[in-house]
C-alpha cells in the first residue's frame, strides 16, 4: 500500500523517533510504513490518521491489486 506519511510527517517537520514514540512503535515501523514495505493494521492506520488529524484516505492510498 501506498501512502503520503513521510511527505506528511516532513512537512510537519517531525522525525521518525519522536512520530514513533506518539504512536507508541517503533522507529523500524514508521521507516517500514515510509517505504511501503510494511501495512499498517487498521488502529495503527487509524492513530496516524488521528495524530495528523487527517483521514485514513489522506494519508493511505489503497490499489486493488486484483485489477
Amino acid at each position: 500500500m501506498k501512502n503520503h506519511l513521510e511527505e506528511i510527517r516532513k512537512k510537519q517537520g517531525i522525525n521518525q523517533e519522536t512520530l514513533a514514540k506518539n504512536l507508541d512503535v517503533t522507529r523500524q515501523t514508521i521507516s517500514s510504513l515510509e517505504k511501503g514495505r510494511y501495512n499498517p493494521s487498521i488502529l495503527l492506520a487509524f492513530k496516524i490518521a488521528r495524530y495528523f488529524n487527517m483521514t485514513i484516505e489522506d494519508i493511505f492510498i489503497y490499489e486493488d491489486e486484483s485489477l
